[in-house]
């Protein structure tokens, strides 16, 4: 799929939820001619390799939030995009919440109250549907991020878990993109559940500080 359609492919998803994005001659797909701003790029895979769908999200300025999708073709990769992390940055980055597909809880940390925009458990190969963090997950993420100093803007945080077909497992947590040792040994600790070799699970979660 050419970037241009991807593009417009982009713009419809945003659009079926009342959110009109404008294109920019960068590829990018601006808000009111502003931030947040997103695009997408996508490229084929190799051999029996998947091809990846590389998203980006401007929140402001010098912050890019960057997500990855695999699929067989852009459509596949672009609709797992829709089932895991669409609704989590729509609610987060757009303010438009469907809460069927996502959950906002409010954490206290530090001093500050925020708005915890959490999306669903995406497990590879697909589940019959995304599933919610698992209870005692939500509690160790909670208690992992209140041990955080966050400056007092969006943040991001990226979970992963993977067992690979001959047993050993991969767990990373990323912060704003880099990566986090704490979130990473809350995820050995654990509390998300146990996978089966050749698969694996992957969650988006945001933070913003609530405004008075």
């Amino acid at each position: 799929m050419e970037d241009a359609v991807l593009q417009s492919a982009l713009r419809r998803l945003f659009a079926r939820h009342e959110v009109e994005l404008e294109p920019d001659e960068d590829g990018w797909l601006l808000t009111d001619g502003d931030f947040p701003a997103i695009r997408a790029h996508w490229l084929p895979g190799t051999g029996s390799e998947p091809g990846r769908l590389d998203v980006d999200v401007v929140v402001a300025e010098d912050r890019c939030l960057e997500d990855s999708f695999a699929g067989t073709d852009a459509r596949e990769a672009l609709d797992v995009f829709e089932q895991s992390s669409f609704h989590t940055l729509l609610a987060a980055c757009w303010y438009v919440t469907d809460d069927r597909r996502m959950r906002i809880a409010s954490w206290d940390i530090g001093l500050r109250t925020w708005d915890v925009f959490v999306g669903p458990l995406v497990s590879r190969p697909a589940a019959a549907a995304p599933q919610p963090m698992p209870a005692d997950a939500a509690l160790a993420l909670q208690q992992g991020v209140g041990q955080l100093s966050l400056a007092p803007q969006l943040h991001w945080i990226h979970l992963l878990h993977r067992r690979e077909a001959g047993g050993g497992v991969i767990r990373e947590a990323l912060l704003d993109g880099e990566p986090w040792s704490d979130g990473t040994a809350m995820l050995a600790a654990g509390a998300w559940p146990e996978l089966p070799a050749g698969s694996s699970a992957r969650q988006l979660v945001l933070l913003d500080v609530r405004d008075y």
